[in-house]
C-alpha cells in the first residue's frame, strides 16, 4: 500500500524544465539541421507556395452561357439535301452548362402509327411460331407492342409500332464533318461572397466588333472565350474526325485561382480540356448517341413523324476556384504550428541524448533534480545555526588564550583544531600574538600526521 501511495502522491509533483548546455557535436548539429528543415518548410512551403498567411474560400458561385454558331449541309438519299444549323444540331438549344452537338446521325423518315415487323436485331422480337409473339406484350429493348402474329419473311414478331422501325445502319464517316468548324462561345460569371470579388471571362470593352473577330489564346487574347470545336477536342489528345463518328464526351474545365492580395488584373481564368467517356480500342461501350423524333401532318391530317438516331459529341462545362486573402488569423496559426514543430525537434534530440547514448546516464543526472521547498529550507536554516555557532566559539578562544597570560609560570593551552574539507591541503594554525615587551617566547609542537589535531602552545619566563 506504500507503494501505491508513494505512485498517486507523485502524480501530485509539478515537473518544469531545466536548461543544460550539452557540448555534443552531434546532438548540436542534428538539431540545427533539424532546425534549418522546418524552418525552411515554414517559409518554402506554408507561405511561399501554399500562401499560410491567407484566409481561403472554395464555394465559388459560378453561371455559364453557352453560344454556338456556324451551319453545315447534307444530303442522304432519304430526305436529300439538308442544311444544319445551331436551332437544328444544339440540345438543348437555349445555351446550358451541359449541351450537345450532333456530328453523325441515321435518320427514319415518314414513320406513322401502324403495324409493321420488329427490328431482326432485337433478340426478343425473333420468333418461330405465333406462340412466341402473345399478343398485348412489349418487345424488351424493341420498338412495339406484339399483335399475336409471327411474319415468316422476316422471322420476327408483328408490331403495333411506329412504322417503319429504325433499319439503316451508322453511317461510316461523320455526315455534319463541317463541325469541326463551329464556333462555341462560353460566357462565365464567378463571385467569391466572402471577400465580395465578382469576374466575368470575357473581355471588358466597348468594342462590340472585338468577340467577333477573335479566337482565345492563352498569351494574347485570354478574355476570348471563344473556340473552334476541332481545336478544342484536339486539346484533348483525340481526332474530331474520329470522335465524330460515334460521338463522345468532353470536359471544358476552368479554374479560377486569385489572389486578392495582388491587383484585380491578375485574377485570370484558366482552361483544360479532357475527353471524359473511355475510348478503349473500339469497345461498345464508347461513343455517344440518343434518339429524337421531329412530328408533322401530312396533307390528310394524319401525324407522322422523322426519327433521328444522332451521334455527337457532349460537353461538360466544369467551374472549380478558390481565392485567398491575407489574414492573421492563419497567419498565426502558420507560425504556431511552426514553433511545435521546433518543439517535436527539441524532444527527439534529448531522447536520443538521454536514453540512446553510451553517455545517457550522465546526462540524466545532469538534467534531472529533485527539489523539495521545505527540506532546502530545513538544510538553509540548520547551515546558518552551525555558522553562528562557529563565530561564538572563536571569541571565547581568543578570550581563553587573554586570560592565561596572567602568570609568568610555564602555561599550556590546548587548541582544537577543526577537521579540513576533503581534498584541502593541511593549513597551519597561527598561535595568538605574544607582545614583544613581555620577555616572554613561545613554542607550537604540532601533533603527527594522521592523530587528532592540535596545537601546543607553551610560555615560560626568561629570566
Amino acid at each position: 500500500m506504500a507503494g501505491w501511495g508513494g505512485f498517486f502522491f507523485s502524480l501530485l509533483n509539478y515537473k518544469t524544465e531545466k536548461y543544460v548546455i550539452a557540448e555534443n557535436r552531434k546532438i548540436g548539429i542534428l538539431f540545427r539541421l533539424y532546425q534549418l528543415a522546418v524552418l525552411g518548410y515554414i517559409i518554402g512551403w506554408v507561405f511561399v507556395a501554399k500562401k499560410g498567411y491567407q484566409e481561403r474560400e472554395d464555394a465559388i458561385q459560378t453561371s455559364v452561357i453557352t453560344k454556338l454558331k456556324g451551319v453545315s449541309l447534307t444530303n442522304t438519299s432519304e430526305t436529300g439535301p439538308y442544311l444544319w444549323s445551331p436551332e437544328d444540331y444544339v440540345i438543348p438549344q437555349n445555351g446550358e452548362q451541359v449541351f450537345f452537338v450532333v456530328t453523325n446521325y441515321i435518320e427514319t423518315p415518314n414513320q406513322r402509327l401502324g403495324f409493321c415487323a420488329e427490328s431482326i436485331k432485337v433478340p426478343d422480337g425473333q420468333c418461330q411460331s405465333d406462340d412466341d409473339c402473345p399478343e398485348g406484350e412489349s418487345v424488351i429493348a424493341g420498338n412495339g407492342i406484339k399483335t399475336g402474329f409471327c411474319l415468316n419473311t422476316t422471322g420476327t414478331c408483328e408490331i403495333h409500332a411506329w412504322c417503319p422501325v429504325e433499319y439503316s445502319k451508322r453511317p461510316t464517316e461523320p455526315l455534319l464533318g463541317e463541325a469541326e468548324n463551329f464556333t462555341i462561345y462560353i460566357k462565365n460569371f464567378i463571385r467569391f461572397p466572402k471577400f465580395e470579388f465578382s469576374k466575368s471571362n470575357v473581355l471588358e470593352t466597348s468594342d462590340a466588333s472585338y468577340l467577333k473577330g477573335c479566337f482565345y489564346d492563352k498569351v494574347d487574347h485570354p478574355y476570348c472565350p471563344i473556340f473552334r470545336l476541332g481545336e478544342l477536342v484536339s486539346r484533348t489528345g483525340h481526332d474530331f474526325h474520329e470522335m465524330a463518328v460515334k460521338g463522345g464526351s468532353v470536359g471544358i474545365l476552368i479554374e479560377w485561382n486569385c489572389d486578392l492580395d495582388k491587383d484585380f488584373s491578375e485574377c485570370n481564368p484558366q482552361y483544360s480540356f479532357t475527353r471524359l467517356d473511355m475510348d478503349l480500342n473500339n469497345s461498345v461501350t464508347s461513343g455517344y448517341n440518343f434518339r429524337f423524333a421531329r412530328y408533322y401532318k401530312d396533307p390528310g391530317g394524319e401525324t407522322n413523324r422523322t426519327l433521328y438516331k444522332v451521334y455527337g459529341i457532349r460537353f461538360d462545362i466544369m467551374i472549380n476556384g478558390q481565392a485567398g486573402k491575407f489574414n492573421i488569423v492563419p497567419t498565426i496559426i502558420a507560425i504556431g504550428s511552426g514553433v511545435a514543430l521546433m518543439g517535436v525537434g527539441a524532444f527527439v534530440c534529448d531522447m536520443i541524448l538521454l536514453y540512446m547514448m553510451n553517455t545517457s546516464s550522465f546526462y540524466r543526472e545532469r538534467k534531472f533534480e529533485i527539489i523539495n521547498f521545505k527540506k532546502e529550507k530545513s538544510k538553509q536554516k540548520d547551515g546558518k545555526a552551525g555558522n553562528r555557532d562557529k563565530r561564538s566559539r572563536k571569541p571565547g578562544a581568543a578570550e581563553d588564550a587573554t586570560n592565561s597570560i596572567k602568570k609568568p609560570e610555564e602555561i599550556e593551552l590546548a587548541v582544537e583544531t577543526s577537521p579540513l574539507e576533503e581534498g584541502d591541503a593541511t593549513v597551519k594554525k597561527r598561535g595568538p600574538t605574544i607582545p614583544r615587551n613581555t620577555g616572554q617566547r613561545y613554542s607550537g609542537i604540532m601533533s603527527q600526521k594522521g592523530a587528532p589535531s592540535k596545537q601546543h602552545i607553551t610560555f615560560s619566563s626568561h629570566n
